[in-house]
């Protein structure tokens, strides 16, 4: 497991020390600030692949740029110095380079959730220097590795499962699938592969939903994603079984999944349920596995999910702040808010409310006038109480718990008049 990792002058800070927790660690924060950026120097601190691009250091300072990571609870310190005499990166290729390799140390089997809609794979038992890069097209259609496969692909890989004697995979992935639904009145069951095209002379798994069954290549991009991460947490424990097995060596029992902006394509009903879900899903995939998670988050849903099952012992709240020109991260005592307004009027959103920013403006507006303010901060249609009444006549609905206080001051005050 990740426990700590130290960036200096790399990213857009100038330093960020991080502690993490054992089981839940949660970024959230202002686009921009470095969220995904942390996660992609997670997946190469234990992994030693870069997705895409790597990260470069800030050319802009006189500061030794470092990445500095401990793992497990060896106290590992691995660190990945730029520009010293050991020439830890190579400005001529452009990459980073370890002064200490990975290759014999890393005891976790790695996912990577990305928000482009592909997943990461890193599996010691299968390639201890390589890492599996699966866009959705590969995710579903099969990877191929120098003339070799690597994974058949969800399509395939569902329907052997389903059609095999042993039925082990399958019903698992039935299983996670299940368990991976938004509510029970919206369940999600393996229906039988069918032919849909004459063009494709394949079989396509299909699911059974509450208002019909669909070949799964019609299913929504939301419902897609998380057809894609129930058989990519199947096919990658199940592989890893099948590997370890191979190399006559016990599976590991460690997973670290990171998942970047987990709410991405999903409706507020599956962002509510789908961290709870995906661990209680691992832990369907073996009772004894450890899950570390690193997610980033813009939904307040996701962290109103969390409130039933935070453990503060175990779990962590970060946030990426931008104070003037400098952005920091920090970590944030969890308290919780009770609803999605709470949250969104929180320190993690900073919203003042959870509302439209021209009705928050006309309730200033009002409020301003209520304690009888200088109006001329206000723009000249939000003046006078005619003014403002119309405005909020214009964006706030009937029951709005602003309107009793609003009507009952400005009658007393034109009473007083």
């Amino acid at each position: 497991m990740l426990k700590e990792l130290h960036l200096k002058s790399v990213g857009p800070a100038s330093q960020f020390d991080i502690e993490f927790a054992n089981r839940l660690n949660i970024f959230t924060g202002d686009n921009g600030l470095g969220k995904s950026f942390l996660l992609d120097v997670a997946w190469w601190v234990m992994t030693g692949n870069w997705v895409d691009q790597p990260a470069y250091p800030q050319t802009n300072t006189d500061e030794l740029p470092k990445i500095i990571s401990k793992i497990n609870s060896k106290n590992w310190q691995i660190l990945f110095p730029e520009i010293n005499v050991e020439g830890s990166f190579n400005f001529y290729e452009q990459k980073w380079q370890r002064t200490l390799s990975l290759r014999d140390l890393s005891k976790n089997i790695v996912i990577f959730v990305r928000v482009d809609g592909g997943f990461s794979l890193f599996d010691p038992a299968r390639q201890r220097d390589l890492a599996y890069n699966f866009d959705p097209d590969t995710l579903w259609n099969g990877l191929k590795l120098k003339g070799k496969v690597v994974c058949n692909g969800l399509i395939d890989d569902w329907v052997k499962w389903q059609n095999q004697p042993l039925k082990t995979p399958f019903e698992l992935l039935s299983l996670v699938i299940k368990k991976l639904a938004p509510r029970p009145d919206e369940w999600i069951e393996v229906g039988e592969p069918k032919r849909v095209s004459v063009e494709d002379v394949r079989d396509i798994p299909t699911i059974n939903l509450p208002y019909g069954n669909i070949p799964i290549i019609q299913a929504s991009a939301g419902m897609k994603r998380i057809l894609g991460l129930a058989y990519l947490f199947v096919w990658a424990w199940y592989e890893h079984q099948k590997a370890s097995e191979i190399r006559k060596q016990e599976p590991m029992n460690q997973i670290v999944l990171l998942i970047d902006e987990v709410e991405s394509h999903l409706h507020p009903r599956w962002q509510r349920v789908i961290l709870p879900s995906i661990l209680t899903v691992i832990n369907q995939l073996d009772p004894n596995l450890k899950i570390q998670v690193l997610v980033t988050t813009h939904s307040p849903l996701v962290l109103a999910s969390l409130e039933p099952i935070f453990d503060g012992d175990q779990d962590k709240l970060f946030l990426f702040e931008l104070l003037g020109e400098t952005v920091s991260l920090n970590e944030i005592s969890w308290v919780k808010q009770g609803d999605t307004v709470g949250w969104l009027t929180s320190e993690i959103f900073g919203l003042k409310q959870a509302r439209s920013q021209q009705a928050e403006m006309a309730i200033e507006a009002a409020e301003a006038w209520m304690r009888y303010d200088d109006m001329n901060n206000f723009p000249e249609y939000l003046r006078t109480q005619p003014q403002i009444h119309q405005e909020l006549q214009k964006l706030l609905p009937g029951h709005d718990p602003f309107w009793p206080r609003w009507i009952v001051t400005a009658e007393k005050r034109s009473n007083a008049g």
